[in-house]
């Protein structure tokens, strides 16, 4: 009985894999998509959150996600692909990869951009084979536009990451990771 229920949950998990990748809206690595994405994406969320531009100025770099999908069902996976901009230059082009193990249930799809404040992180991040999101990170989840300004602005940690325009409901408490690889496109 128990082989059958780990059986079934692999199965799930690949199932929601395929899913996840194939449903991320970014197909290709087709540089002009992802660029046209980045722009729209940071236009937004200016917009939206006026106090990111602040921290974008004093950034050293952003790593901008324009949409990262995520669906879970006990295990979870979630994939987006997005670039790394210096000086408003995309100069490299990443994928991020995330699993997921534990009470979950749900998809849904954001945008993200990691600030990277120090110029050692994005050294950090730029020479390493993948990077992992570690205990360096700020998060930052607001549905206020006017908390965004004065929380990461004054922040002193050397990421800072912000996610918005969330879609989609997925519900639970897990224990997950995402890797940042560099990709050629």
């Amino acid at each position: 009985m128990r082989s059958h229920t780990i059986r079934n949950l692999l199965i799930v998990f690949f199932a929601l894999s395929g899913i996840v990748a194939c449903s991320n809206g970014i197909e290709s690595n087709n540089t002009t998509k992802m660029d046209a994405r980045v722009d729209a994406t940071l236009s937004a969320m200016f917009e939206t959150y006026p106090g990111t531009q602040q921290l974008a100025e004093k950034s050293s770099a952003m790593l901008v996600m324009p949409l990262i999908t995520e669906a879970g069902f006990g295990l979870g996976a979630g994939f987006g692909r997005g670039a790394l901009q210096i000086n408003n230059v995309n100069v490299d082009y990443y994928s991020a990869a995330s699993a997921s193990i534990g009470f979950q249930i749900g998809s849904q799809q954001y945008s993200h951009v990691l600030f990277f404040m120090t110029d050692n992180a994005l050294r950090d991040f730029r020479t390493s084979r993948g990077w992992a999101v570690g205990a360096n990170v700020e998060y930052v989840f607001q549905d206020s536009a006017d908390s965004f300004s004065a929380n990461t602005t004054t922040s002193s940690s050397p990421v800072i990451a912000i996610m918005f325009a969330q879609a989609g409901i997925r519900l639970g408490a897990t224990l997950d990771g995402t890797k940042y690889t560099r990709i050629i496109p």
